[in-house]
């Protein structure tokens, strides 16, 4: 029963995560139909050229070009509907495993220090993932061709010539072996350097975020060398990957002509009556050796498509599998658990025991905390105490390895869910866009009035009316520190349905004129509400009803 119990975990992680099914099957079976109208069309231009030399008038012919005309429109037909078809699968295919990859992102936890660099996640989401596409739409059709079209065109040449059928056969195992090798190459190579682009555009996005850092600390010139540096190491790999791309081609090219030069030396001899052997006991008509001679190199075609888009298989490869690493769940945020009894409390805690990954000793160990509906509680303690942990913990954004949180008689999960609890942190990201529009952050229920109301509580009233429209810079360009910490209360202001308010440091790097500004805005904000404030800011503490010392809770 284990055993059974074991596999039904990893087929449910393959069907999570596993292969792409590729393109449909109407996508492959016109793929494989299309190369196979040669035959008829190769069959009637042999036939009209016999003719033609036995003396045939152009009545004679005419039906035989018609009937080539038309299997030639017929396969250009299927080849463009295989190709539409398998496209769009392709494309369902790659927004299905993205929207995977976004959802499992989007489910770990803010605080999982295991969680991807944003730079990383945005090149396998919006770049690498674009190499699936060739992979699935071009590379599988052609590898089912590969796999089909040649054995139907030596069963056509079989009934002609068994040594022309031979001479096709013998060559054709070479190509897919060395083309297996080279790929396995291939597909190293482009993994590498696709890894090595994530990295590049993960430092490139992390000095462009410090470049005010930077220009004051005078290191432009030195970052501008690593990123020299940088550059340049992925300019070589991918000249690695295309050039074992070549190799892969020139092997097939050299294969295949020789597979069709031995064919046509076979029948010209043949047809000259210098070899007598290699039919099934009569000589090829001119018709007949035509035929064969025309559908030989059709018989290296699909390995030759299949050559193509090696590359194609070595990238998307890689790239699935960079996008499949995203979709793996790291530390996933907390799901509604069975809560504890909390009374009449706004939210209690009890014996919350946490460990952050990698360390032996508990960062938080048995702390337990009750506040009743409207109480405004300060946290205080030591840096690296546990403070911010803690409000994750309440927050429901990490899992507690032991105890229970209740906010308001239901889990955390479900709080945050319903919007009753809002976060206002040290720094608050700035979107590129009004004031107006970063406090609304695209929320219906937030209108005009609301935003107006929030710009009161924040204090940024009279900072809107200068700002008017005028958009923010992205990165909180046009905004000092304080208003930025006032932002956050704004929005938070702006959420009519919290009821909690957790604040992370919210003074802190604050001089004390704007501290005292941001103390008084979120003192309006938690009105008729409950706050929870961690803080090194004895002030900030002064103002709360009861203050709790954190330290004499940790587990040293």
């Amino acid at each position: 029963m284990p055993n059974v119990s074991q596999k039904a975990v990893r087929r449910r992680r393959s069907d999570r995560h596993g292969a792409f099914p590729g393109p449909g099957r109407a996508a492959v079976m016109l793929a494989v139909i299309a190369p196979l109208c040669w035959l008829p069309q190769a069959a009637l231009a042999a036939h009209t050229i016999g003719r033609l030399a036995e003396g045939a008038g152009v009545g004679d012919i005419l039906p035989g070009a018609i009937g080539f005309a038309l299997f030639g429109l017929l396969r250009a037909a299927l080849d463009a509907l295989a190709g539409r078809l398998a496209f769009k699968s392709a494309r369902r295919e790659l927004s299905a495993s993205r929207d995977r990859a976004l959802a499992a992102l989007t489910a770990r936890s803010p605080v999982d220090i295991s969680r991807p660099s944003s730079g990383q996640a945005a090149s396998v989401l919006a770049e690498q993932a674009e190499m699936i596409t060739p992979w699935l739409s071009r590379y599988l059709p052609a590898k089912i061709k590969a796999m089909t079209v040649p054995f139907v065109i030596v069963a056509a040449v079989l009934p002609f010539s068994w040594i022309a059928a031979l001479a096709l056969l013998v060559t054709a195992p070479v190509i897919p072996l060395f083309m297996a090798l080279v790929g396995m190459r291939a597909q190293k190579a482009s993994e590498r350097q696709l890894a090595r682009m994530g990295d590049v555009n993960a430092f490139l996005i992390d000095r462009l975020r410090g470049l005010a850092t930077i220009r004051t600390l005078g290191a432009v010139a030195d970052t501008a060398t690593r990123l020299r540096t940088e550059a340049d190491d992925l300019k070589r790999r991918t000249m690695t990957v295309l050039k074992i791309a070549f190799l892969t081609s020139a092997t097939l090219e050299l294969f295949s002509a020789l597979g069709v030069a031995l064919t046509a030396v076979y029948i010209g001899f043949h047809l000259l009556g210098f070899i007598d052997v290699g039919t099934w006991g009569t000589r090829l008509t001119l018709a007949e050796g035509l035929f064969v001679l025309m559908i030989a190199p059709a018989f290296f075609e699909p390995l030759r498509e299949l050559s193509a888009v090696w590359h194609d298989r070595a990238a998307g490869e890689a790239a699935h599998k960079a996008l499949s690493a995203l979709s793996e769940q790291g530390m996933a945020l907390p799901t509604a658990t069975d809560t504890l009894d909390a009374g009449t409390f706004a939210l209690c805690a009890q014996n919350l025991r946490y460990t952050h990954p990698g360390r032996e000793a508990a960062t938080l160990d048995g702390f337990s905390l009750s506040i009743a509906p409207g109480e405004k509680i300060a946290v205080m303690a030591p840096s690296g105490a546990g403070k911010s942990t803690l409000l994750s913990l309440l927050a429901g954004l990490a899992s507690p390895e032991s105890g229970a949180v209740s906010i308001f008689g239901q889990d955390p999960a479900a709080a945050r869910k319903a919007g009753e609890i809002a976060w206002v942190g040290q720094t608050a990201h700035v979107f590129s866009g009004s004031i107006a529009a970063n406090i609304a952050l695209g929320r219906p229920e937030v209108d005009a009035s609301a935003i107006a109301e929030a710009l009161r509580v924040a204090r940024l009233s009279r900072v809107a009316e200068l700002h008017g429209r005028t958009p923010l810079g992205e990165g909180s360009t046009g905004l000092s520190g304080g208003e930025i910490v006032r932002l956050a209360v704004a929005r938070a202001a702006a959420s009519k349905s919290a009821r909690l308010i957790l604040a992370d440091e919210p003074t802190a790097h604050l001089d004390a004129e704007t501290a005292r500004l941001v103390t008084e805005s979120l003192l309006d904000l938690a009105r008729g509400r409950t706050l929870i404030v961690v803080t090194h800011d004895t002030e900030l503490a002064a103002r709360m009803d009861r203050t709790v010392m954190l330290a004499a809770e940790v587990n040293a």
